[in-house]
């Protein structure tokens, strides 16, 4: 059986800042995109996975983790797992950069 893949342009890769969250929405999921200053890009579920956790687009990002505003939970950009002695995840979405544009690809 073949599976579609589907490829949804979110973003420019040229106007998102090192360090800083992004915030798209894809139908009804909100989406915080992350650039490290080694230029690398992610996509997570923009919501910490603390009950009262904060919105992920808006935390402090360093090195490959983003720090969650309201509780300091850190988490990692790359597979969306939150660092001990906290406990969580957050879904991390696939993307891939061609020419200057971000894709989410599902």
């Amino acid at each position: 059986m073949l599976q579609t893949i589907t490829r949804i342009p979110v973003a420019n890769y040229s106007n998102l800042k090192a360090r800083s969250g992004y915030t798209i929405k894809i139908d009804d999921k909100e989406i915080a995109l992350f650039k490290t200053s080694n230029g690398n890009v992610y996509a997570l579920e923009n919501r910490s996975p603390h009950s009262k956790g904060g919105v992920l687009s808006e935390g402090l990002v360093s090195g490959d983790y983003v720090f969650c505003p309201v509780y300091d939970w850190k988490i990692s950009l790359k597979d969306g797992l939150v660092q001990a002695p906290d406990t969580g995840y957050v879904k991390t979405f696939n993307i891939e950069i061609e020419k200057d544009i971000i894709f989410v690809v599902s």
